[in-house]
């Protein structure tokens, strides 16, 4: 061949364009599937990210970029990751006034462009690929049309997606059809950079034999079939490496440099990804207050928390700089004594009331009849117990409880971080003795809920898999198992998980966010508020309620799984049911009445009463925690109201007078008593003070614990570590508490081992038991538990003589359509049942389906209306919302 060099195996053509910068790579038979380009850098380049997830993961596990600096270590490279879960070539998804594309190029002053992109655009098939290619040519012409640092037009290095891989895990998806699209979307970038001159690297075929090699040694190199791990990053980084600078990665020990990259990356992140991004830059930022008193000049959020950004930006630099000491060998001692002030202020608010000892707070407290209460933890006795936000006992009995200590978010110099703690009473009188801290260094942790032998806490924009892996009660291993959930508002960020229950746990969005998400059947996007379901078995994740809520925090679900949400700020509880179906992107579900009126607003947490240590009246009460006017929790009153449900107040659990008084969560313990938590706050709101307000509290909060006089408190159950049979007798248990935690053991466990187990204990099941429906329901959701269908239980299950448990399993029913012969036949008969509650679960359930004979049997439900002209009011919302979905699919 002429013009050509030798180079090993691989053949190296001389560039059209630039031939000391960029090479074309042909490789020959046998070799690694790169038809790339060489790469050259020049001392001082930036090199920024963009694209989609695949890239986002890379700031953090940090290989490549520790290659290339050690590699280069003279040329003091800077890196800067712009990716984001759900990043498209044509898509650019963020909240107000985050800045467009171009804006953070030119911030980060971009020489190098590594440009991710083809998965989330590869759900459009065939039919999107025309507009895909014209998106892609378009993008790369307008970034080599810039000069964003000065220096001249960007180079830009185009990534194909890749591969998803097969992993015998019966949990997973088939990648084969999301395989062939993304063949298709790699073809055409490498075409389309072949017509650009751009440099591609062809990483699907690469991830295909990574994922060969890596399944002879049975370790995959996803853990969801297409998002690497740590290991197959590891793993592909070399294989980059080489297609961009057709030389193998430097060898020896790069833990050091790379644990210099990842501290910058992390400082990076937390600027790039700024949570309260709301306050920072969007329309809150705004928002003017006195600096010292009411004459005073006005200080802004924007002003303080840009001062902040320009902190995290020197802080980002100064790692910079050890990198470029560690990769010549040296180090370098980061000071940040450097960083520029950011302004003081006072407080707009002087006249607070001092906080009550928290003991001496419970004489201010006012509680239902019968009821008594006892400090179980503070402050006091434990300092880190600061702005608890959630709680959850675990299987062992034990309460955790997530602290935000640094609420509304980590400033760039805090030295502690918020964590998410255990607390034991370990001589079982009430009150805690011990606590232990299971994950620290944490920014905002809203949320958690435990999975399996581990817990899924919310740190956004991305929600952890941790796990204790040595059984030391502290976290050692964390994965992040979805990317994307935006935190415009911290208030707003996805909080009060719960698990449903089948299994499946709930995140949420208030208004001003912009999420998206990746899955294995292509990108979620939700603009404003929204609650999401998410399968962690199955890594499913879908918008669950896409409605117009300001701010929604509780999410409850009752003995018979009928759920309530609440919206916080206006303190606004729904029947689910109603508005949980079906509708694409980006419509929203129309105006919804609430199931309650209720007395007073906002709604921080909810909680249901189920304990038989409380009496009869008490038995399913909804728990509403309000925080401002009235300050204490609602007690409510659920009975059925047609197809929905309707509340009635009555006696308050617990109210007071102490105005720092803020409950935010509400549960049963395992021993039948209430717990609830008091955020303990003089502050409350983002709109009223600064962001930044000298009286936000950081150090208070407090945990109370309700019993009820003269009845006997229930004997705990042993949970963790009993086995499948003991377990399985556990879900007769009419706390809903003990069931579900005894579900999280059971998941522990595999499928195969427990389902055999469960169609033995069914068997047994005494039918004359008055509580035999539910346990066959309980039997029901197991499966959908572990993710396996039984369609003879199913069927069983939708013809129950209850009308409750034929409810239950037609929302059973439609989780699992895709895996049932003629489910459309199944909801037909539901839609056609004697009770309301049944028939609305059909309706819902057909807006997931994609035909119009779906809108008929939706329809049908007004065949059992006494007046189909008058149809009861949740039905006919429910089935309105379900034909604007469905008639797309009648015409």
């Amino acid at each position: 061949m002429r013009g050509v060099k030798k180079h090993g195996i691989h053949e190296v053509h001389a560039s059209m364009k630039k031939p000391t910068a960029l090479l074309t790579l042909l490789v020959l038979a046998g070799a690694p599937a790169f038809a790339a380009q060489l790469l050259t850098l020049n001392k001082g380049d930036h090199i920024c990210y963009l694209g989609n997830a695949l890239a986002d993961r890379m700031q953090h596990h940090g290989f490549l970029e520790t290659f290339i600096h050690a590699k280069f270590p003279d040329d003091e490279l800077v890196f800067r990751n712009l990716a984001a879960s759900g990043d498209e070539v044509a898509t650019w998804h963020r909240s107000e006034n985050f800045g467009s594309r171009d804006d953070w190029l030119t911030k980060t002053k971009a020489d190098v462009i590594f440009a991710f992109y083809g998965f989330n655009e590869s759900f459009q098939g065939k039919d999107g690929l025309d507009k895909f290619k014209k998106d892609l040519d378009q993008f790369l012409k307008d970034r080599r049309a810039n000069n964003y640092s000065g220096r001249g037009a960007p180079r830009v290095v185009l990534f194909s997606p890749i591969a998803g891989e097969k992993i015998n895990d019966p949990d997973l998806p088939d990648p084969t059809a999301n395989n062939a699209r993304l063949k298709l979307y790699t073809d055409a970038m490498a075409e389309v950079a072949r017509i650009n001159s751009v440099p591609f690297v062809d990483l699907f075929s690469v991830s295909q034999r990574l994922y060969a090699q890596a399944a002879q040694q049975g370790r995959p190199l996803t853990f969801n079939t297409f998002m690497l791990t740590e290991a197959g990053n590891k793993a592909l980084a070399p294989e980059i490496f080489r297609a961009l600078f057709n030389a193998a990665p430097p060898a020896g020990n790069l833990e050091k440099l790379r644990a210099a990259v990842l501290d910058k990356n992390e400082q990076w992140h937390a600027r790039y990804r700024t949570v309260d991004g709301y306050n920072v830059y969007g329309g809150r930022s705004k928002l003017e207050f006195p600096s010292a008193g009411k004459e005073s000049p006005m200080i802004s959020n924007r002003q303080v928390m840009q001062e902040e950004m320009t902190q995290r930006d020197v802080m980002t630099a100064n790692r910079d700089k050890r990198i470029w000491a560690v990769a010549k060998g040296g180090d370098l001692k980061v000071a940040d004594s450097n960083l520029p002030p950011v302004e003081s202020f006072e407080s707009n608010k002087i006249d607070v009331s001092p906080y009550l000892d928290p003991q001496e707070a419970i004489q201010h407290m006012t509680l239902a009849k019968g009821c008594r209460v006892n400090l179980f933890a503070s402050e006091e006795q434990f300092p880190e117990l600061a702005k608890p936000v959630q709680m959850a006992f675990d299987t062992r009995g034990r309460l955790w409880v997530a602290v935000w200590p640094n609420y509304p978010e980590r400033t760039p110099t805090s030295k502690t971080g918020d964590s998410l703690l255990i607390f034991e009473d370990t001589n079982g009188d009430g009150k805690a003795d011990k606590v232990i801290h299971f994950l620290d260094g944490l920014n905002c942790p809203t949320g958690f809920q435990f999975y399996k032998d581990g817990v899924l806490v919310m740190q956004a924009p991305d929600l952890w898999f941790v796990r204790d892996t040595n059984g030391d009660d502290r976290a050692d291993g964390k994965e992040r198992v979805l990317m994307g959930m935006d935190s415009a508002d911290s208030h707003h960020t996805a909080n009060s998980m719960v698990l449903d229950p089948g299994g499946a746990t709930y995140l949420s969005d208030g208004v001003f966010h912009r999420t998206q998400v990746e899955t294995a059947d292509g990108p979620i996007r939700n603009t404003d508020a929204c609650i999401y379901r998410f399968e962690p078995r199955t890594y499913r994740f879908e918008r669950y309620v896409p409605f117009g809520f300001a701010n929604p925090h509780g999410r409850v679900f009752d003995y018979w799984g009928t759920d309530i949400i609440t919206d916080a700020t206006g303190n606004n509880s729904y029947f689910a049911p109603a508005f949980s179906g079906h509708l694409d992107y980006p419509a929203k579900h129309a105006h919804l009445k609430e199931f309650w009126e209720r007395p007073s607003r906002p709604c921080a947490g909810t909680g249901l009463i189920y304990s038989r240590h409380f009496p009869e009246d008490f038995q399913g009460n909804f728990l509403d925690c309000n925080v401002i006017g009235f300050q204490g929790i609602f007690r409510v009153k659920v009975s059925e109201d047609g197809s929905g449900i309707k509340g009635e107040s009555v006696e308050d659990l617990v109210k007071s007078d102490d105005p720092n008084f803020r409950p935010t969560a509400v549960d049963v313990a395992p021993d039948g008593s209430i717990y609830f938590l008091d955020w303990s706050n003089q502050l409350i709101g983002h709109m009223q003070h600064h962001i930044r307000d000298p009286n936000r509290d950081h150090a208070h909060g407090r945990i109370y614990r309700i019993t009820y006089e003269g009845r006997p408190l229930l004997k705990p159950e042993k949970i963790d570590g009993q086995p499948v049979d003991k377990l399985l007798d556990l879900l007769k248990e009419p706390e809903n508490n003990v069931r579900t935690r005894a579900k999280i053991e059971l998941g522990k466990h595999s499928a195969g081992e427990v389902i055999p187990a469960l169609k033995k204990w069914t068997a047994k099941l005494d039918a004359r038991d008055p509580q035999y429906e539910h346990h066959m329901l309980e039997a029901l959701w197991l499966h959908q538990w572990m993710n396996v269908v039984d369609e003879d239980l199913l069927k069983r299950e939708l013809r129950s003589p209850d009308y409750r448990a034929r409810a239950a399993a037609t929302r059973v029913l439609c989780y699992w359509r895709d895996r049932i012969k003629d489910p459309l036949a199944l909801l037909e008969a539901q839609a056609k049942d004697d009770s309301p509650r049944v028939r609305i679960e059909a309706v819902r359930a057909c807006s997931f389906f994609k035909t119009a004979k779906a809108a008929e049997v939706a329809l049908a439900v007004l065949d059992k209306e006494a007046d189909p002209n008058k149809p009861d009011y949740y039905i006919k919302y429910c089935l309105d919302e379900t034909m604007k979905q469905l008639d797309k699919f009648t015409k």
